[in-house]
């Protein structure tokens, strides 16, 4: 698969690359990254034909809104597609007497949960300071999740409805950004947005994988019907999926359970049978599917970069989806690459 196909986002007008660039990791989350290498993944990615960029305002308190912007602001800005985030607003502190974990030389500025209307706008306008960049293709609301937000959740996500929704509903009816969603980590929080709004768009972490495919019950099914664009982050399920079933390996973010384990395993026969590298495999899978233009990589080094790029373009013979399926391993009614 080319990392620079243009796919269709959804109803919009707007084409992405097939492969795009995730910006959590040169916000420095866990350790820290050097300008030079941030600036040269952004160079890399371009030169490889990415022309799809994610960011937030969570991410290294700024920082990457920050590295990103600088990295694209000498582009010709109709040739690329950006994507940034509301629900958290940023408030300039001592280093200090910042919290930055996980983030580790992050920007000085502490980070508060807004999801009312007149925070959503502030939140949107700060973000363009930030990248100083005319304007940002793509709004998504951040982190309205049962994962990061827990037993506040059902509160939260009835705030967002009503004042982020709001903001971002006026903010596309001025022609402002042409697209507008939700960021999360799971996919009923999507399918209940899409329920109750009238959105373009889902950026959906970790939960439509080569390990699983419950979203194909209702919710991807409904994003067809309405046209929704659905971008996926975590195709690795945040390490499996690209270490393989080695001890240690990490599963959502914890060590992976015996059943993953053994699943993984099965997988990585069938990888081996046929020559496919389990982390291609990963890659290609979420991207068949025609709701999902786009899969999201975030990488820390330009070694890592080209790494993806290259199991992105990894030929994978019909078959090995076939074997996939035969043996239960795959979703019979999940799209597989031609």
């Amino acid at each position: 698969m080319n990392p620079s196909q243009k796919n269709k986002f959804g109803r919009v007008d707007l084409e992405v690359s097939a492969f795009s660039f995730g910006t959590a990791p040169i916000g420095n989350i866990f350790s820290p990254i050097s300008e030079a290498e941030s600036a040269a993944m952004i160079d890399t990615a371009w030169d490889a034909g990415v022309r799809f960029f994610d960011t937030a305002p969570m991410y290294g308190h700024g920082l990457a809104e920050l590295r990103t912007g600088q990295g694209l602001r000498w582009k010709h800005r109709d040739d690329f597609v950006l994507a940034s985030k509301v629900g958290r607003v940023l408030k300039p502190a001592r280093r200090q007497d910042i919290d930055f974990t996980p983030w580790v030389d992050a920007a000085p500025f502490t980070m508060h949960f807004d999801y009312s209307y007149d925070g959503t706008m502030r939140a949107f306008e700060d973000s363009l300071q930030r990248l100083a960049l005319e304007r940002m293709d793509i709004c998504f609301i951040h982190d309205i999740d049962v994962f990061t937000r827990g037993a506040e959740q059902p509160e939260v996500f009835r705030q967002a409805m009503d004042g982020c929704w709001r903001a971002l509903e006026s903010l596309r009816s001025q022609g402002l950004v042409k697209a507008i969603g939700v960021g999360v980590n799971e996919w009923q929080v999507c399918h209940e947005a899409l329920k109750q709004r009238d959105f373009d768009c889902f950026l959906l972490a970790g939960r439509y994988t080569l390990l699983e495919q419950e979203a194909l019950d209702e919710f991807l099914p409904l994003c067809e019907q309405r046209g929704a664009a659905v971008v996926v982050g975590g195709g690795f399920n945040s390490g499996i999926l690209a270490t393989g079933a080695k001890p240690g390996a990490k599963y959502n973010y914890a060590p992976a359970p015996a059943d993953v384990m053994d699943k993984v395993a099965r997988i990585e026969r069938v990888c081996a049978e046929y020559g496919v590298p389990l982390p291609a495999a990963a890659l290609q899978f979420v991207v068949a599917h025609p709701a999902v233009p786009s899969f999201i990589a975030g990488t820390r080094t330009v070694a890592q970069l080209q790494q993806n790029l290259a199991w992105f373009a990894h030929p994978i013979p019909a078959e090995f989806w076939a074997a996939l399926k035969h043996q239960g391993l795959l979703r019979e009614d999940a799209p597989v690459p031609i």
